[in-house]
C-alpha cells in the first residue's frame, strides 16, 4: 500500500511513528509523510523517513490509506481517509465532533468504541474498528529503556521521586497562570526533581516564563522535545489540568493530580487551589479508591498493551480497501471544504 502519515502538529510525530515502523517491518509498502509546515517548522525525523510539506505531492503519490492523528485532512486527497486520535480526552467536547472528513475510525479501547459505533450508526457514512493506540506500542517496547537515566537524575540531584508537569495549552483550561508558586513549594518543600514538559501549542510567554523558572532552580527541568512518554515513563507522579496527556499516565498506573480539571468523571486526585498541591502529591499515590478508578480507565479506555496496535490498524485498511475499495474524495458540505481549503490550501498545477 501507499501509506500518508498525516502530521499536522508536532505531537503527532510519536503517534504516527509506531505506523512507519510498522508498515517498514511488514515490507510491501511505500510511506510518505505530509508535514504541516506552520506548525512544524523543524521536523525531528526530516532526516530518516521521506517527507514533504507540498499537500500536492501527497496527491500525485496517490495514497491508499491516509492515517491522520487531527481533525481535518484534505477532502480531495485519494485514498482511505482514517482517524487514529490524538489522545484520549473524552471529556473534551471535540473529541466526538463528527467533521465527515473520515471513512473509519480506528478507537482506543471499549468506551471509546462504543460512542463511536452509535454515532456511525447516526451519520451512517463511517465505520468503526478498535484498534488500541499507537503511542501505546512505542511504550511498550520501550517501558524500561530509561531506567538507568532516571536513576541517574535522581541521584545527581540528590532528589527521592520524579513528578511529570504536563499542562494543556488551552488558555481557558491550562494551569500554567495559577500553579507557578505551588511548583516550587514542592521542590523546596520535598524531596523532588520536577520535569516541567509543555504542549506544544502552548503561548510562546508561558513557554519563556517557565524556561526561566527552571534555570533559577536546580530541582526543575525544562524538557523540550516532540517525545513525552518518555518522560511518563519515568515519573512517579503528574501534575496537569485538563489535557489527555492524563489519561496515559493512568494507563501506566501512575497517580495523577489536576489542578481544576474540567472533567465530571474524575480518575485522580483533582484540587482546586495551588496551595493544596504538595498536600495531594504526598497522598496520591497511597491512596486505594484512585488506584481502583485506574484499573477501571486501563480496562475500558485502552487495554491493547501488546504492543500490536500499528498491525492492527494496518491490517484494518487493508481490510477496508479489500470490502470497499479505494475511495477518491469525500462528499463534505462547502463549509468543511472551505475549513480544509483554509488549512492546507488548494492542488497548485501548472
Amino acid at each position: 500500500m501507499n501509506i500518508v502519515l498525516f502530521c499536522e502538529n508536532r505531537y503527532a510525530i510519536d503517534i504516527l511513528l509506531p505506523i512507519h515502523e510498522e508498515a517498514q517491518r511488514e515490507g510491501g509498502h511505500e510511506v510518505l509523510w505530509y508535514v504541516h509546515r506552520p506548525r512544524i517548522p523543524d521536523f525531528p525525523l526530516s532526516e530518516d523517513v521521506e517527507w514533504t510539506n507540498d499537500i500536492g505531492r501527497i496527491y500525485d503519490f496517490s495514497p491508499h490509506c491516509i492515517f491522520v492523528p487531527g481533525n481535518i485532512v484534505p477532502y480531495y486527497l485519494p485514498g482511505v481517509k482514517i482517524q487514529v486520535f490524538h489522545g484520549y480526552a473524552a471529556e473534551k467536547k471535540d473529541h466526538w465532533v463528527i467533521r465527515r472528513y473520515f471513512d473509519t475510525y480506528f478507537t482506543q479501547g471499549p468506551y471509546f468504541t462504543s460512542h463511536f459505533e452509535a454515532l456511525a450508526h447516526r451519520y451512517g457514512d463511517f465505520e468503526v474498528l478498535e484498534t488500541g493506540w499507537t503511542r501505546q506500542d512505542w511504550v511498550a517496547r520501550h517501558r524500561h529503556d530509561f531506567d538507568d537515566l532516571r536513576r541517574q537524575m535522581l541521584e545527581q540531584n540528590r532528589k527521592q521521586r520524579i513528578v511529570l508537569y504536563a499542562p494543556t495549552f488551552s488558555p481557558k483550561l491550562t494551569s500554567i497562570p495559577h500553579i507557578r508558586q505551588a511548583l516550587v513549594d514542592l521542590v523546596d518543600k520535598r524531596d523532588v526533581l520536577l520535569l516541567v514538559k509543555f504542549h506544544p501549542l502552548t503561548k510562546n510567554e508561558w513557554v519563556e516564563e517557565y524556561k526561566q523558572l527552571a534555570a533559577e532552580h536546580d530541582a526543575i527541568k525544562w524538557v523540550d522535545d516532540y517525545q513525552i512518554s518518555k518522560y511518563m515513563l519515568m515519573a512517579d507522579v503528574m501534575i496537569s489540568d485538563t489535557s489527555s496527556t492524563i489519561y496515559e499516565f493512568l494507563l501506566l498506573d501512575k497517580p495523577v493530580v489536576t489542578l481544576r480539571a474540567i472533567s465530571k468523571e474524575l480518575y485522580w486526585r483533582n484540587i482546586e487551589s495551588p496551595d493544596q498541591l504538595v498536600d495531594a502529591v504526598d497522598h496520591v499515590a497511597d491512596d486505594r479508591t484512585l488506584t481502583e478508578k485506574r484499573k477501571w480507565i486501563i480496562d475500558n479506555y485502552d487495554p491493547h498493551t501488546d504492543g500490536l496496535v500499528a498491525r492492527r490498524m494496518i491490517d484494518g485498511a487493508k481490510d477496508y480497501i479489500a470490502r470497499h475499495g479505494i475511495p477518491e474524495k469525500r462528499k463534505l458540505n462547502i463549509w468543511r471544504k472551505y475549513t480544509s481549503i483554509k488549512t492546507f490550501g488548494r492542488i497548485k498545477r501548472k
